[in-house]
């Protein structure tokens, strides 16, 4: 905070006029105490800007945070002086047009060496009022800018003693899409290396991929068809439920996930941001069409209300966790015995079911908010939208740690568990994870039967 004495210290007069005058209303003059700063701004691009009229020209204000709340920049971060107080104007697309600024010195600077170290949170990375300096701000075409060619190794040897003419001809602010055409012959030469890399990536790393890919396909089809005899798991309805549900889910996820995170790689998988959101909403009402089948299905037949029943939670299943966790802590050699659903499918099926009422709520009080908030604060729906943020994570997390490894990455199924494809598991993984389930009928089979998948 900018240390003054009273406002009178700043404003016009140091009396009033009269007693009920406002002393604080009254214009604001800084050069009264930075006369070499207001010299210098006076002759900056800004300065002039200012003086001709320009009414988005910075003043003092601007970058010191306003009249009664003066900040020093002395002091403050790389990173936060670039993009709180340059990016202000540098990073308006409104402002670059008007003016005919170019559009990416913000974008290009925190791409850069200096922008990427000040984003770790560096505080001696090197930030825009390094190079440019900061009241007397002048275009590179100024003799007298710090930035000028013929000033630009005194600029960088500030930060690197013994720069060289050659050293300082790099360019910070690179335009990649313009490097191509442009009269710069390391900007082309750059631009060329950049594209061939790129292609080479893609094509090397895609080949071994594909590669490995096939190799993996063979090897988890070899695994398949090695299984022996297979008993019935899952029923094709049964299936149809998991693939809409996986399906909707990984969707869901995607879109928005895409949204929270525009500069990761979900956001690129769409075309913009109506595709985004329109896909986002379809897979939500997929998954609740979904969850209200799924009620209506355990209510009405016979094979979900077994589905229902094997699922219900027991004591058994509590014991069943304290006698697993002392056989994978080595302090008992028995592990626990399942009957059709142990405690691993209890907690995921329950879950699921939770999620899809808590997403499915929110997500909706979050499409609608217009009519939500006619009968409800709009705090109520900033809530929403945090448990749906939340409720997400957690639904991605407990997915990845905990069903991908007793379906895929458990060393007794992998490569994975058929049984979402074509509804079978060998009978000697039957026998071991769920010995205590009645089959109603135990033979063996072909490893594939083709007419049922």
């Amino acid at each position: 905070m900018h240390k003054t004495n009273s406002c009178a210290s700043c404003h016009a007069d140091l009396k009033p006029e009269h007693p009920d005058d406002n002393l604080a209303a009254r214009p604001v003059d800084c050069r009264r105490c930075h006369e070499q700063a207001a010299a210098d701004y006076t002759v900056s691009s800004h300065g002039r800007a200012f003086a001709s009229g320009v009414r988005e020209a910075p003043t003092c204000n601007d970058c010191h945070s306003g009249e009664h709340s003066i900040q020093s920049l002395n002091h403050g971060s790389s990173s936060k002086l670039s993009a709180e107080i340059c990016s202000r104007c540098h990073a308006s697309e409104r402002i670059n047009t008007r003016y005919q600024m170019p559009a990416d010195r913000v974008k290009t600077f925190f791409e850069s060496y200096h922008g990427l170290v000040s984003q770790s949170g560096s505080t001696v990375a090197a930030n825009c009022a390094s190079c440019h300096g900061y009241h007397k701000i002048l275009p590179s075409s100024d003799v007298n800018s710090t930035i000028h060619p013929a000033h630009l190794v005194e600029t960088c040897g500030k930060c690197h003693p013994g720069a060289s003419q050659n050293f300082a001809a790099s360019k910070i602010h690179v335009d990649n899409a313009a490097a191509k055409s442009g009269p710069d012959l390391g900007n082309q030469v750059n631009w060329w290396v950049r594209r061939i890399y790129l292609a080479l990536i893609f094509t090397v790393v895609g080949a071994l991929a594909l590669h490995n890919l096939l190799a993996w396909l063979h090897s988890a089809m070899a695994a398949r068809r090695a299984r022996g005899a297979t008993v019935q798991r899952m029923s094709r309805g049964h299936r149809i439920q998991h693939f809409i549900l996986l399906s909707s889910f990984v969707l869901l996820a995607l879109t928005g996930f895409a949204l929270k995170y525009p500069d990761t790689w979900p956001a690129w998988m769409f075309a913009n941001e109506d595709v985004r959101r329109w896909l986002h909403r379809g897979a939500g009402v997929v998954l609740i069409g979904l969850g209200c089948y799924h009620l209506f299905y355990i209510f009405v037949s016979h094979e979900g209300r077994r589905l229902v029943k094997d699922f219900w939670p027991h004591w058994q299943d509590l014991r069943d966790i304290i006698t697993n966790v002392c056989y994978l802590t080595g302090r008992s050699r028995e592990r626990a015995k399942f009957g059709r659903f142990g405690y691993p499918e209890k907690l995921e099926y329950w879950a699921v079911a939770w999620g899809i009422i808590i997403m499915g709520v929110t997500g909706l009080m979050i499409w609608f908010k217009l009519q939500v908030t006619e009968f409800v604060p709009r705090w109520v729906v900033d809530v929403a939208v945090t448990v749906h943020y939340y409720e997400a994570i957690l639904a991605c997390l407990a997915i990845v740690v905990w069903h991908f490894y007793h379906v895929i990455f458990a060393p007794d199924v992998y490569p994975m568990n058929w049984s979402w494809w074509d509804g079978k598991v060998s009978q000697r993984w039957q026998e071991e994870e769920h010995p205590l389930e009645q089959l109603p009928e135990t033979k063996a089979k072909s490893p594939v039967d083709y007419e049922d998948i």
